[in-house]
């Protein structure tokens, strides 16, 4: 029995560490302002009234349910973007996506607030 809950409390860990990974993104905010002060697309995946409400300066909004269908607005695929959302679990679904269709930098910041 010892055995079974040391296996349930390891896979009860990895998902905590897999979804704060997720949520905290894969770059940091000096990294994303650098990256965007350098050229890079600075992307809101949020809402259109959450943007309209408050957004980084110089982003641009694309609701991650409308990504899939307006991917050529973003550009060569070669270009860096920076993906943020509120919590960081549109910007992690919206990297995932932009992955899958080439893009080649793209850097997820995770939650607006790390900027």
């Amino acid at each position: 029995m010892n055995l079974t809950k040391g296996l349930l409390l390891a896979c009860g860990l990895l998902l905590l560490v897999f979804l704060l990974k997720r949520y905290r993104g894969d770059v940091d905010g000096a990294t994303a302002r650098q990256l965007v002060s350098e050229g890079a697309l600075l992307l809101d995946v949020r809402s259109r009234a959450e943007y309209q409400e408050n957004h980084l300066e110089g982003a641009v909004n694309i609701p991650v349910q409308e990504l899939d269908q307006r991917l050529s607005e973003l550009g060569e695929k070669v270009r860096p973007i920076v993906v943020y959302c509120r919590s960081g679990n549109r910007s992690a679904r919206a990297t995932s996506l932009l992955r899958s269709n080439g893009f080649a930098e793209v850097k997820d910041l995770g939650a607006m607030s790390r900027y």
